[in-house]
């Protein structure tokens, strides 16, 4: 791609802030609201006051923030945007989180949203960590969360805004004295919920009525006690922050040490962060800098073994033998308790973020920026399984190193002026981004057995057991963009945006894509005809329409991909003589395709925001409509002659349809009274359809486990939403004891034909509801969220709770006794005897505060505050569901692309407390 680079340009020029003084009057505007229509949100290259915003903008300032044992961004933002459902993959620390921005718009690119980091645009392709890539940056050092949802709002990033963009704003000095203040906070964990397997007792008398044949070593252990533990965490934090006319800093050191309930199962984080800002000439030139350092270190266990041998062990196996772990059980299987010990997953990941900005303003209201950054970071990552005689376990290692690149260049104009009762803000830049990824493994087999850990013995595992794999992706993308903000009378509102983009990921035919968007506003509160209308405060009316585009797509898909082979395959080679040896050959296994394009989501937004009763009760409602198309895949080509069994293709007149209504509210009481509280919540309803696909189902989830491995459990269906589960319709038990399905096509066999679209994994009604109180020096904060409408392929009863296994003396629940007739032969097909409904209502985070007066301690005059605080995160959960926890998305794919809503004995949740005290000085 040709590089060009503009000699600098601009961001938007902070938009001076007002708020009225509160007068001692109830009857006026509460100061808290006045503030919060007037206060900034960022939109991308600059920041708009909330009452001149036209797009849909969810905003979350830090004191609103989740509270407890935090380690990355999705944390914090669970459950307090309307259209934004944030559901943690697993109970791992750390762990990913599917973070859904108004529906799944896309096949292949998953649902992650774009993350701008005090302007900076991150790209977490491949960082070498098997956790959150996010968890890079220490929440305590995060000041706002801007989530932009709608086109207009995102259009500004163009070809990465489909699947919306969180603007993260890290902390600033604030005028006044230096202020710092430290954070200690000490988290116990367990496990939030047991499965009901089977104990010894009851565990005897199930395999004898089920006719199997009972091992029974005459032990009683609980395998979940065994394999999980009290876990605890620990975390501290130390800030120092201050400003004056011309310059403002601040700066931090960070150390989190989160443990895992499962054993080996822990992340830590060292992290320090500066900020500095310089003003001069008159504040006419500002210099921002801004550096984020990060080193991680992330040990886990291998989770699913864990977990499926803590529901399937059977209890009468005694955990140890004269105080040490039971070698071999009877039927020679292998004790977790001593493969924790020999096994070990150690990642150990460099993270720095540096930029600079440099701004000058060249006359009066026309600024001239500069941003250059780099995100550059490198991973080490160890897997290993430590050579044992008895029982036996070849010694392997697993060795992997990955560097990531990032390097950004922007240069803005930003020109705000006013011409009678005409303000204007036009912003015009260019911005070209760099990104580098390489990686390299090795694999080891065969050590010997001398006591010492694979890794530190490479050599003794020969040359004859090695492998290599080597990766290297260089991608670019450069920009032109523009947007001009208008208002006339501070009553009437237009944006308009236009991006450009080029990425060398596409073909050379359709290299670069053009987003625009526009939309309006209209403060009806301001119109003359609303001045005796004393009940309503606030009243605007939104309108948008705009276009993103989607290209986190593998790199290379537009061309040619050949494989070597060397195994005699008539593809690529042919005997040369009569002796039958074949030498080593090459075929093509990916055409190439230079038309590829972007994928697009076109989206409309209606939106209404309003304050009434002295604007103590606010809110907000959204009417969307999101419609990806252009989709990209991966497809066996129709043509017969085509010259490879695979190329990449825009699918014509697919698309991805979300519909949804989203609504906010928020009520606060008298702040003059003693006892003050604050309620609110909000909710949404999202309608996903896939239309007008060629396909009958593409697959994106599949069955794990014996018998049924490769199974088709959820896809994408023509006229259903994504994620819905594909299977056969379970009818019950015919006299032999064996599966009964529907036959849906009549022809008197049960086939794949017969599977039927039975729910999706998608929730089509998400909930969350806060409530805050505060009396004299104590607070209370709750929050709680929910969805409905989704379903749950429990895999994990599918594989694990059969009656089969039962009969071999594993263990499992009464889900294997459901049918008393059930032959210990009947197969555990996939159906919709293992779907379950997703419904749950949890209280995510309860928090307890007290401030301490440090003057009755003496120490007024050094420090300003002290806070202590108890919070327990996951109290409870309610919901049919019957596994761990309902909240499951493994984040796996089929294909590449992302499954839904299945169950695979995912790492269990915790229950936690966290005890922690704060000093501000």
């Amino acid at each position: 791609m040709k590089r060009i680079y503009l000699v600098p340009t601009v961001l938007m020029s902070c938009v001076s802030l007002t708020f009225a003084q509160k007068k001692e009057s109830d009857t006026l505007k509460d100061e808290s609201k006045l503030k919060d229509i007037e206060e900034v949100v960022m939109i991308g290259y600059g920041s708009l006051k909330k009452s001149d915003v036209t797009g849909a903008i969810g905003s979350v300032k830090s004191e609103d923030f989740n509270k407890g044992m935090v380690a990355n961004v999705g944390q914090l933002l669970q459950g307090k945007v309307a259209g934004v459902n944030v559901s943690n993959v697993s109970g791992e620390p750390g762990a990913n989180q599917n973070i859904i921005i108004r529906g799944v718009g896309s096949l292949r690119s998953g649902t992650t949203p774009l993350y701008v980091i005090d302007g900076f645009v991150i790209d977490n392709s491949n960082t070498g960590t098997a956790n959150n890539p996010m968890n890079f940056i220490n929440p305590d050092d995060i000041e706002s969360l801007d989530i932009l949802k709608d086109a207009s709002a995102a259009a500004i990033y163009g070809a990465r805004g489909a699947n919306g963009v969180i603007v993260i704003t890290t902390k600033k000095g604030k005028k006044g004295r230096t202020q710092m203040n430290l954070s200690s906070n000490l988290t116990v964990s367990k496990l939030a919920n047991k499965m009901n397997v089977f104990g010894a007792d009851e565990f005897r008398r199930q395999v004898t009525a089920a006719g199997g044949k009972l091992d029974d070593m005459g032990g009683n252990t609980d395998w979940q006690d065994e394999l999980t533990r009290t876990a605890v965490s620990e975390n501290v934090n130390f800030s120092a922050a201050g400003a004056t006319e011309t310059s403002n800093y601040y700066a931090a050191l960070g150390y989190e040490d989160q443990e895992g309930i499962l054993y080996n199962s822990n992340l830590k984080r060292y992290s320090g962060r500066v900020n500095v800002s310089q003003k001069a000439f008159d504040g006419r030139v500002n210099i921002d800098f801004n550096l984020n350092g990060t080193r991680t270190e992330n040990n886990r266990p291998n989770a699913a073994s864990v977990v499926s041998e803590m529901l399937t062990w059977n209890p009468t196996y005694p955990a140890y033998t004269n105080d040490a772990p039971t070698t071999v059980f009877n039927n020679g299987g292998f004790n977790p308790l001593i493969r924790r010990e020999i096994y070990k997953d150690f990642t150990k990941n460099n993270r720095i973020l540096a930029n600079v900005s440099p701004s000058v303003e060249i006359i009066k209201g026309l600024i001239y920026k500069l941003n250059l950054g780099i995100d550059y970071s490198t991973a080490e990552r160890v897997i290993q399984n430590i050579p044992n005689a008895v029982p036996l376990e070849i010694g392997t290692l697993n060795l992997s190193n990955y560097s990531n690149n990032n390097t950004l260049v922007e240069n803005t104009l930003t020109y705000k002026f006013k011409v009678n009762s005409h303000d204007f803000n036009v912003m015009a830049g260019h911005s070209y981004q760099k990104l580098l990824l390489t990686s390299r493994g090795w694999y080891y087999q065969n050590f010997p057995i001398n006591g010492i850990e694979p890794q530190y013995q490479i050599p003794a595992a020969g040359t004859t057991n090695q492998t290599t794999s080597v990766i290297a992706n260089k991608n670019e993308l450069q920009s032109w963009f523009s947007r001009v903000n208008y208002g006339f009378q501070d009553k009437y509102l237009l944006t308009a945006t236009v991006r450009a983009d080029g990425s060398s990921k596409f073909g050379k035919n359709n290299r670069y894509g053009i987003f625009p968007s526009v939309a309006a506003g209209w403060n009806i509160i301001k119109e003359s005809f609303m001045e005796n209308v004393s009940t309503i405060n606030n009243l605007k009316l939104r309108a948008s329409w705009g276009k993103t585009g989607n290209q986190e797509i593998p790199s290379k898909i537009t061309k040619r991909s050949y494989q070597a082979d060397s195994n005699g395959s008539a593809q690529a080679t042919y005997p040369l003589n009569d002796t039958g040896n074949y030498p080593v050959g090459v075929y093509l296994v990916r055409a190439n395709n230079p038309d590829i394009q972007w994928e697009v989501t076109t989206q409309t937004n209606i939106g209404l925001d309003f304050g009434i009763l002295n604007n103590r009760l606010t809110g907000t409602v959204d009417f969307f409509n999101k419609v990806s198309d252009n989709i990209l895949l991966e497809i066996n080509p129709v043509d017969p002659v085509e010259p490879a069994p695979k190329i990449w293709k825009n699918i014509p007149n697919m698309s991805i349809n979300n519909t949804g209504l989203e609504l906010s509210l928020n009520y606060n009481s008298n702040p003059n009274h003693a006892f003050t509280y604050n309620i609110g919540g909000n909710m949404s309803f999202i309608k996903n359809r896939v239309k007008d696909s060629p396909y009958k189902v593409l697959t994106t989830g599949e069955a794990q486990g014996p018998g049924t491995t490769n199974a088709v459990i959820n896809g994408y269906i023509n006229n259903q939403p994504i994620g819905t589960f594909y299977v056969r319709e379970f009818l019950g038990l015919n006299d032999k004891g064996v599966n009964i399905f529907r036959d849906v096509d009549g022809d008197g066999i049960i086939t794949d034909n017969d599977r039927v679209a039975s729910g999706s994994a998608l929730p089509d009604f998400t909930y969350n509801l806060y409530i805050k109180a505060a009396y004299k020096n104590f607070d209370l904060g709750l929050n709680f969220n929910g969805v409905a409408g989704n379903m749950i392929y429990n895999n994990t009863a599918s594989t694990l709770f059969s009656r089969g296994r039962l009969g071999i003396s594993q263990n499992t629940t009464d889900v294997a006794t459901q049918y008393p007739n059930e032959s210990l032969n009947n197969t555990n097909v996939i159906s919709t005897r293992y779907l379950e409904k997703g419904d749950f209502f949890r209280l995510n985070n309860a928090t307890l505060g007290y401030n301490l007066d440090p003057k009755i301690l003496g120490i007024g005059e050094h420090v300003r505050n002290i806070r202590f605080s108890v919070t327990a995160q996951n109290l409870f959960v309610i919901t049919k569901y019957s596994g761990f926890d309902p909240e499951i998305n493994t984040g796996l794919s089929q294909g590449g692309i992302q499954s839904f809503g299945i169950d695979y004995a995912t790492y269990p949740k915790a229950r936690s407390f966290v005890f922690g005290v704060n000093a501000a000085f």
